[in-house]
């Protein structure tokens, strides 16, 4: 069947600038503590720089989780039922999707990703895989509710959310995000969900501070974006990548922070940063099992099932859409 025509559901200006993205740097950085949301890493350069980070030794948690999506994807299809449409929230390279698109006999695969040069390439690369299935790539910003294209009305859904990219977002935007995910998704849907584990923090921080300099690279890779999109004139060079753990949320913060006191332009908007000020880029959460379950549950979701590797890196989850109940 091939790859269907994409949809687009991102918003740009007459000069071709993705609306949301200028108002969120524009915003963020008008904030006391400066922040960009993770999602903007992710123009055709940074998705690049990701898939370098993903094959680092540093880097656990990719194959990791793809090799518990070998042993166990044929256990997911049997506990769900083969022939859905499966969706996958960010994307990316897809590089996970066939080892559970090979056991699912799916009816249709809807790769939704804000990065839309990006995702194009990764659906000709997977539609070439597997010529029979149906391919709709929808351009889009999954945060919020995303309408299914027509050619899956009918069909159950199989979510599809690998990576711990759920650990990008504090708890309470996690749980809001699978609350949209539930409704996107619909009543009979399931979710297979990845999900980092609390660990050695020494470990943590190597993961995004490795010693290659890519994830380096990749954050800082978001000025250089800004730059090239927003008309900006950030002094790249004077800045550096910072990861560091925080107790207190579980997580590790990437942050990009200015190595001297510095001054720029943005869309015709003047700023300053002073020497040791950051831009808060990201967060990765770690969870427990435990909290895993219950983050899942206050999402609208009842879990069905969980693997971990025999090391407990990393946890994969299925779950069905929990139905609505008015009490208690």
């Amino acid at each position: 069947m091939g790859v269907h025509a994409d949809i687009k559901l991102v918003d740009h200006d007459d000069q071709g600038v993705d609306l949301a993205f200028r108002a969120d740097v524009l915003n963020g950085l008008a904030q006391r503590q400066k922040a960009i949301p993770a999602r903007w890493f992710y123009d055709m350069a940074g998705s690049e720089l990701f898939e370098r980070i993903t094959a680092l030794p540093e880097y656990y948690p990719t194959r990791t989780e793809t090799a518990l999506l070998a042993a166990h994807a044929a256990e997911v299809a049997a506990l769900v039922g083969r022939g859905r449409a499966v969706v996958e929230f960010g994307s990316g390279s897809s590089v996970k999707t066939p080892l559970l698109l090979k056991e699912m006999d799916a009816a249709a695969y809807v790769p939704i990703d804000i990065s839309g040069d990006f995702l194009r390439q990764s659906s000709v690369d997977l539609a070439a895989k597997f010529p029979d299935l149906a391919v709709i790539p929808i351009e889009a910003d999954f945060m919020k509710p995303v309408p299914l294209p027509a050619a899956t009305a009918g069909l159950d859904m199989l979510g599809f959310f690998p990576g711990s990219t759920i650990g990008n977002m504090v708890p309470h935007t996690a749980v809001d995000l699978l609350r949209s995910m539930r409704q996107t998704l619909g009543d009979r849907s399931h979710l297979l969900i990845g999900i980092d584990r609390a660990k050695d923090i020494g470990r943590l921080v190597a993961a995004y501070d490795d010693a290659q300099g890519i994830t380096a690279r990749f954050n800082l890779n978001l000025l250089e974006r800004i730059n090239r999109e927003l008309g900006g004139d950030i002094p790249v060079d004077r800045f550096r990548h910072v990861a560091r753990w925080n107790e207190d949320w579980s997580r590790i913060e990437m942050h990009l922070e200015a190595i001297e006191d510095v001054a720029f332009t943005i869309s015709g908007r003047s700023m300053t940063m002073r020497r040791g000020e950051t831009i808060h880029t990201e967060n990765s959460h770690k969870y427990t099992p435990n909290q895993a379950r219950l983050m899942l549950q206050a999402g609208g979701w009842t879990p069905r099932a969980q693997w971990s590797d025999e090391d407990e890196n990393f946890l994969v989850v299925l779950a069905e859409a929990t139905e609505y109940r008015s009490a208690p």
